[in-house]
């Protein structure tokens, strides 16, 4: 009896946890088009590669793009060969990674642990807010942090076990994840497991891992390849592109204005965990104790170092904090039966719906005191969609079922905390990204549909949507338009040109053909 009741109830976690990978990772997958900047740029050099036949070096609307390496295009020109060029494809070889992502998680638990803890841990991570964002979006990120997970893992184990299959294993992973975004992905592994072995007391195993002959062969096998194939290609503009520009200089100065303060990852990290944020604070009150536990310890320093360093880079974007937030799970999972009562948890991911909720009334008091008309055409657009949708009802609809579900007596704690986290998980995945991508996305796509069928060549000038190029399946020039030139644009610039023409127009984006006095000569 007891037997069969351990096969229910881990064939109820496989249940379980496919369903919530299923609602994060897979709905609305290819609903939304594709977000500007970086999901139009990866999918837009993807569609060049396809296109070119070139599998080495990737291209963004004709230039070399030496932003991230290659292993995601490769994977996203599989996807769009067996599915076509569409919004799913692009985005699928994430939603894949992330489920592989989840899997290996579970699994470390369950080693390490139990299934109890290994369920929490995986649910946690796939209902939160920035895991569920970033699983399905068409960049690099949820491929990384699949390779930087199994890195880690393998690299505990390896300590704890000794045995030969962690240590390749590990070597292997980071070999794909410097396939994936580069440095960051040994760097981690490499800091982490120093400091970890340190505190121990064992830098000479330290020294004996990270120097093992097979290993090493195995990275070099996996990187080396495309690495010299690329600089042989490219010679120094790769060198310079790649690892200067969007390594080095990343961490010394802020790359393309996104910037902030040592600050910045604090409320990224109380907005991104949700709706797990409230599950910090038992961790933080018991982090001494914690810190006397060795998994414990190698989990708060994987954690700690993704903190301080993405905290002391220069370029600060919110996904970086997403490198440490798997060992965060595991030790909220840890501590998850010290939570009483899911009300106190579930308050902050209902109190982020009911701010949102009010949007519509908000934007229409602010919008007056804005001058921008493309800001102005967002706004407007924003509020008549919001209140077609029946947004404000939704988002205050969804937060009193989180709160009312956190309430009722006869359901667990952990039941009706991780049904408050799926409820802010639909929300997010059915309603908010949906109507974020109509607003502001959804005009791009249009434009370009009808650039696509009309042939027209054109001209972008001062904006930077990718994802036109991708939807057009065309380049564009940047540059100022000249007479009888097409142009796309926004209305805040259509008022510097001279005489221009609309095709097409929506939420402050501009399709528009300029006037040509040459031809006007003619016909007199």
């Amino acid at each position: 009896m007891d037997n069969t009741g351990n096969i229910k109830s881990v064939t109820w976690h496989y249940v379980l946890l496919a369903l919530l990978i299923f609602i994060s990772f897979f709905v609305g997958l290819g609903s939304t088009p594709l977000f500007d900047v970086d999901e139009g740029a990866f999918s837009e050099a993807t569609r060049e590669m396809l296109q070119s036949g070139n599998y080495l070096t990737t291209y963004l609307n004709g230039v070399p793009r030496f932003d991230k390496p290659i292993l995601i295009y490769w994977m996203q020109a599989l996807s769009v060969t067996f599915f076509g060029l569409n919004e799913f494809a692009l985005r699928l070889p994430s939603a894949l990674a992330s489920t592989l992502w989840a899997i290996l998680l579970y699994r470390f638990c369950v080693v390490l642990f139990d299934r109890r803890t290994a369920f929490i841990s995986t649910a946690l991570l796939v209902l939160s807010l920035q895991v569920t964002i970033i699983g399905k979006a068409a960049i690099a990120d949820a491929l990384l942090n699949c390779t930087l997970a199994a890195s880690m893992f393998a690299i505990f184990l390896y300590h704890r076990e000794r045995r030969r299959q962690y240590i390749l294993l590990a070597f292997t992973a980071i070999g794909l994840g410097t396939l994936t975004k580069g440095p960051v992905a040994i760097l981690i592994p490499f800091s982490v497991s120093f400091l970890f072995y340190l505190s121990r007391g064992e830098l000479r195993d330290w020294i004996r891992a990270v120097f093992n002959p097979s290993g090493m062969l195995i990275f070099a096998l996996i990187v080396l390849p495309w690495y010299t194939l690329e600089y042989l290609d490219q010679g120094i503009a790769f060198i310079n592109g790649f690892f200067l520009n969007h390594n080095i200089s990343r961490f010394r100065t802020p790359l393309e204005q996104h910037g902030g303060s040592l600050w910045y990852y604090i409320p990224v990290l109380l907005l991104g965990l949700s709706p797990s944020t409230f599950l910090v604070i038992p961790v933080l009150r018991k982090l001494r104790t914690l810190l006397d536990d060795r998994i414990n310890r190698f989990l708060l320093i994987w954690f700690g170092f993704v903190f301080l360093f993405f905290s002391l880079s220069g370029t600060k974007l919110p996904h970086y904090i997403i490198y440490g937030y798997t060992p965060l799970f595991v030790l909220m999972a840890r501590l998850m039966p010290s939570l009483r009562h899911a009300f106190p948890a579930n308050i902050l991911p209902a109190t982020i719906l009911l701010l949102l909720a009010p949007a519509p009334v908000i934007i229409r008091q602010i919008s007056g005191e804005i001058s921008d008309p493309y800001i102005n055409a967002l706004l407007d657009s924003g509020t008549a969609l919001m209140a077609a949708s029946g947004h404000t009802l939704i988002l205050s609809l969804a937060a009193a079922a989180i709160i009312g579900v956190s309430l009722l007596p006869n359901l667990s704690v952990l039941t009706r905390f991780l049904t408050g986290g799926v409820i802010f998980c639909l929300t997010i995945n059915l309603h908010i990204m949906p109507l974020a991508g109509k607003i502001m996305q959804e005009p791009i796509k249009e434009a370009a549909l009808i650039a696509k069928e009309r042939e027209y060549k054109i001209v972008m000038w001062k904006i930077n949507n990718p994802s036109f190029l991708v939807y057009s399946e065309s380049l564009t020039e940047r540059r100022k338009p000249e007479p009888g030139e097409i142009v796309l644009t926004s209305v805040t610039h259509l008022r510097e040109l001279k005489e221009p023409i609309v095709i097409y127009e929506k939420n402050g984006i501009v399709l528009a053909k300029l006037s040509n006095p040459a031809n006007r000569n003619e016909t007199r």
